[in-house]
């Protein structure tokens, strides 16, 4: 998997665990949907992803592997 596909994974999962945490435990929880999409906001304006940096530092989603003929 690519690393702008992990990003999107865990974007997508913050969300719907912080919907569902909120439903379930404390309207507090949207806070977090709120950080999770400012996030992914300036990330498309300004390049910068701290979980990007946080993903290549441990190694993922590195090139996608070459396809076999």
């Amino acid at each position: 998997m690519t690393l702008e596909r992990y990003i999107r994974l865990f974007a997508g999962l913050f969300i719907l665990l912080s919907l569902l945490l909120a439903r379930f435990h404390s309207p507090n929880w949207l806070w977090f949907t709120v950080f999770v999409g400012f996030n992914l906001f300036q990330s498309s304006l300004t390049c910068f992803c701290p979980l990007e940096i946080i993903l290549q530092k441990l190694g993922v989603g590195g090139t996608p592997p070459s396809s076999r003929s």
